[in-house]
């Protein structure tokens, strides 16, 4: 019986660590998907007015804004299920009450970044957005050609000279110049819990099969 103690322990353990392991990740899925509950209602929730001041913690907050696009725009690198690749029109935009803040416009394909986009009044109903997309491993933008790799709001507020405010438009009211509007989901949002869940049960399995094995061998050799 002291032959199979230690391998009997060490496959209780670590299936039961792996185990554990598993639930907890089934536990924060529960909690990514009332999240992500919550975000889709705040995205869905009526607009109201641009606010006089503005926090990241008002992400996702639908308002509804006014004004005039300048003509001065941020393209950046995008894509489409539909279009394949493109770019989102980040621009300038001068609200009616003298503003200046950043509207993602939506996405335009490859052969419609260079055309000419010239000042337009625009009615928006969109979302307030501090996108997190720009990493280590981001290549900072090509200012030259004005491509850029990710929606960066303060470096993109600084370059066109507004308030380090990002309106990501759902719809648009006026001349829309070719522009798509792309609205704000929660579908880029990462809830892969499921998947890691999976993995560390598969794991444990595998751990309860290796432990049986052994015992087995230990048993042959015994006899």
């Amino acid at each position: 019986m002291r032959r199979y103690l230690f391998p009997l322990i060490l496959g209780v353990v670590g299936c039961a660590i792996l185990i554990s392991l598993g639930s907890w990740q089934l536990r924060r899925m529960a909690w990514k998907e009332g999240l992500l509950a919550q975000i889709q209602a705040q995205i869905d929730a009526a607009p109201v007015p641009l606010p006089d001041t503005f926090d990241p913690a008002m992400k996702y907050m639908p308002v509804e804004v006014s004004g005039t696009t300048t003509g001065d725009e941020i393209h950046v690198l995008s894509g489409t299920k539909d279009q394949g690749g493109g770019y989102q029109i980040v621009s300038r935009f001068i609200t009616d009450d003298g503003r200046d803040i950043l509207l993602d416009r939506g996405f335009v394909p490859q052969e419609g970044r260079r055309l000419e986009r010239g000042p337009t009044r625009l009615e928006v109903r969109g979302n307030l957005h501090w996108p997190d997309e720009k990493g280590s491993a981001t290549p900072e933008p090509n200012l030259d050609e004005n491509i850029w790799f990710a929606r960066d709001v303060p470096a993109m507020a600084q370059l066109l000279d507004t308030m380090p405010v990002l309106v990501v438009a759902s719809h648009v009211t006026g001349d829309a110049q070719g522009v798509q509007p792309i609205p704000v989901a929660i579908e880029g949002i990462p809830n892969n819990h499921l998947s890691y869940a999976v993995q560390w049960f598969m794991i444990a399995a595998v751990w309860a099969g290796m432990t049986v094995a052994l015992i087995w061998r230990i048993r042959r050799r015994t006899y």
